[in-house]
C-alpha cells in the first residue's frame, strides 16, 4: 500500500479526543473541522507541569529523497506511547515545493504518519498562506513607498527583501518589479521559497503575539540613499503584517496513524533557514507531555546545529537526547554509490561512506554526550549491511538501534524508545558551540572548522562588505544561520563522507534583525529551489469525486 492508501484505511479519532489525551480543554481548541485544530496561547499562561524530557531526531547527510527523520520521530513517538508513558511529537509544517517536486511530502510515511496526510501536506489550516501574504504584504508596503513619493529615502538598488512563493519555481529567482508605473521606481528583486523567509523564522521563534509583533517591526528591509539602515517599523506595516499572522501564530494538533497526539507548527528549511519547528510548540508541548520528540531538517551539520545553537539558546532549551537517523541507501551513497543503485547490496560504497556517520557522531558529542545511533531500515537492507553499521557504532560506543516502525508503526521503534527512555535519565551538561557575542568571522569558523571540518574559511569581498555594514549597525551579536548543501558537511555537494583538508567560500552574509540572527550564504545554495525533469506533480491525478493518487 502506498502512504495515502494507508493514510486513508486508518481510522482517525475526532480532534476532541486528541485533546483530551493531553488533557487540553476544548476550550482551548480553534476547530478546523473534525481532525484538526489550532490550540490557543491563552493556554501557555495556564499550564504548571515541570517540562518534559526533550529528544532531537536529526540524520547523516541525506540522499536526495530524504532519509526519514519524520517517519522516525513518529515512530519514535507511537513507541514510548506503547511503553506507557506521555509523549507527544512536535514537528514540522510541510511546504509545497519538495511535494510537487522530487521529495515528497514531510507526514512520515507507512505505518509512521501523521494524519489527515492529505490535509497536512497541501494547505493545512492555511500558515504557510499566511506567512507568505505578510511577507509580501512587507514587499507590496517597499513598492507603494516608492511610488508614493518614497519620503524614507529608499535606495531601491539597496532593498533587502524579497518576495516569496511557497513552490520550487527558479524562473522567480530574480525579476524585475515596477516596469510599468510610469515612475523611476523599476528595480530588480527577488523571490524565495516561503519556509526560507524570515517571516517564517520570526513565527518559528517568536514567544507570543507581542514579540512576533516586535520582531517583524525590527526587519532591517533596505538602506537608504545616504547608507543608512531602514526597518519595517519605519513604514508603519509591522501591525498589518502581525493581523495576517494571528491564528498562524498558534499550534496545530493532530494525530498520528496510532491515534496519538501530534504538534505540528512552522516549517522553515534547513539548509536554507534554520529548519526548525516554533519554538512556542516546542514549549507547549514540554508542558504537556513526559517526552517530547522533535526534527530538525536535513543533516546533523546543519538542522541539529542551527536547532542547538540558534533555537536552544533563544528559548533556554536543553535536550536530554539527541538521536541520529541513518539508513543503509544513504551511507552507500555518501560512499559515492549512484541513486539509482542504492537498492542494490553493495558493502565496498557502504564501508566507504560510514565516516559520514562518524562525523555527526563526534559533532553532535561537542554539545550532548547523550546520542544514539537509528538505522532507519528500508525492506531492501541486507542483514550484512545492517551487522556491520552495527558493530561500527558499538565500536564507537555508541548507543545502536534499528527501527522498522515505516513498516510496523510504533511496534518497529520499541527498541530505540526503550533506549531512549534510559538516556533521558542519564543526566549529561549540554553545551553550546560558540558565544554570541563573539565576532562574525570567529562564529563562522568556529561552525565551519568544528562542524564541517574545512581547514579554513574564503571571504568574497562582497561577504566582508557585509560584515562590515552588520558589525557598524551594531546587529553583529547574534548567532549564525548557515546556507549551504544539504548533501556534504562541506559547502560542496560533491564532497561526499567526511571530506577533509578544504576550504568554505562564504559568498555573502545578510542579517535577519528581526529573527535575531546572521544568515551566512557558502557555496552554491539557492534560497529558491527549481523542479526536477521529472517533477513528483506528473504522476498525480485527481477522481471526480476529488480522490487524489499520486501523493504519496
Amino acid at each position: 500500500m502506498t502512504d495515502i492508501e494507508i493514510s486513508r484505511a486508518s481510522k482517525m479519532l475526532e480532534i476532541d479526543e486528541i485533546a483530551d489525551k493531553l488533557n487540553i480543554s476544548k476550550d482551548y481548541l480553534e476547530h478546523y473541522g473534525k481532525y484538526k485544530a489550532k490550540i490557543n496561547l491563552d493556554i501557555l499562561n495556564d499550564l504548571k507541569k515541570e517540562d518534559g524530557k526533550l529528544i532531537l531526531v536529526t540524520s547523516i547527510n541525506p540522499t536526495p529523497f530524504g532519509e526519514g527523520k519524520t517517519t522516525m520521530s513518529i515512530g519514535i513517538h507511537d513507541a514510548i506511547k506503547r511503553l506507557g508513558y506521555n509523549s507527544l511529537a512536535v514537528l514540522r509544517e510541510p511546504s509545497l515545493g519538495p511535494v510537487f517536486g522530487i521529495k515528497g511530502g514531510a507526514a512520515g510515511g507507512g505505518y509512521s504518519q501523521v494524519v489527515p496526510m492529505e490535509d497536512i501536506n497541501l494547505h493545512f489550516t492555511g500558515d504557510m498562506h499566511a506567512i507568505g501574504a505578510a511577507n509580501n504584504l512587507l514587499c507590496a508596503a517597499i513598492d507603494n513607498h516608492l511610488f508614493q513619493g518614497n519620503s524614507l529615502n529608499i535606495d531601491k538598488e539597496k532593498i533587502l527583501f524579497n518576495r516569496c512563493v511557497d513552490m520550487n519555481d527558479r524562473a522567480l529567482r530574480t525579476v524585475t518589479v515596477g516596469l510599468d508605473l510610469g515612475k523611476d521606481v523599476a528595480h530588480e528583486n527577488h523571490f524565495c521559497i516561503t519556509v526560507a523567509t524570515e517571516i517564517m523564522a520570526i513565527l518559528c521563534l517568536a514567544k507570543d503575539l507581542k514579540d512576533l509583533k516586535e520582531k517583524i517591526g525590527n526587519i532591517l528591509f533596505a538602506y537608504d540613499m545616504d547608507g543608512k539602515p531602514l526597518f519595517v517599523k519605519d513604514l508603519k506595516v509591522e501591525e498589518a503584517m502581525t493581523i495576517l499572522l494571528k491564528d498562524a501564530i498558534k499550534p496545530n494538533l493532530v494525530q498520528t496513524l496510532e491515534n496519538n497526539p501530534v504538534i505540528i507548527h512552522g516549517g522553515p528549511f534547513a539548509n536554507i533557514a534554520h529548519g526548525c519547528n516554533s519554538l512556542i510548540a516546542t514549549k507547549l508541548g514540554l508542558k504537556l507531555a513526559d517526552y517530547v520528540i522533535t526534527e530538525a531538517g536535513f543533516g546533523a551539520d546543519l538542522g541539529a546545529e542551527k536547532f542547538l545553537d540558534i533555537k536552544c539558546r533563544k528559548g533556554s532549551l536543553k535536550p536530554n537526547v539527541i538521536v541520529i537517523n541513518a539508513t543503509i541507501r544513504s551511507l552507500k551513497y555518501n560512499g559515492g554509490m549512484s541513486k539509482d543503485e542504492l537498492d542494490n547490496k553493495n558493502m565496498d560504497y557502504l564501508k566507504k561512506g560510514i565516516c559520514n556517520l562518524k562525523v555527526h557522531i563526534e559533532n553532535m558529542k561537542k554539545y550532548l554526550d547523550n546520542v544514539v545511533i537509528c538505522l532507519n531500515r528500508f525492506v531492501f537492507d541486507d542483514d550484512e549491511e545492517v551487522r556491520f553499521v552495527q558493530n561500527y557504532c558499538e565500536e564507537l560506543d555508541c548507543e545502536f538501534a534499528v527501527s522498522t516502525s515505516h513498516q510496523n508503526g510504533g511496534e518497529g521503534a520499541l527498541d530505540l524508545a526503550k533506549k531512549i527512555v534510559n538516556l533521558c535519565d542519564n543526566k549529561k551538561e549540554f553545551h553550546l558551540l560558540y558565544d554570541e557575542n563573539d565576532s562574525i568571522k570567529n562564529k563562522i569558523e568556529k561552525v565551519s572548522k568544528e562542524i564541517y571540518h574545512a581547514r579554513g574559511v574564503k571571504y568574497l569581498d562582497e561577504a566582508l562588505e557585509s560584515i562590515n555594514k552588520i558589525e557598524k549597525m551594531h546587529l553583529d551579536k547574534f548567532p549564525i544561520c548557515v546556507a549551504k548543501t544539504q548533501y556534504s558537511i562541506s559547502d560542496d555537494p560533491k564532497k561526499l563522507g567526511f571530506p577533509k583538508d578544504y576550504e568554505v567560500t562564504v559568498r555573502d552574509v545578510k542579517v535577519n534583525s528581526g529573527a535575531g540572527f546572521i544568515v551566512v550564504y557558502m557555496g552554491k545554495i539557492m534560497t529558491m529551489p527549481g523542479l526536477s525533469k521529472i517533477p513528483a506533480y506528473e504522476n498525480m491525478h485527481i477522481d471526480d469525486d476529488g480522490t487524489i493518487y499520486g501523493l504519496f
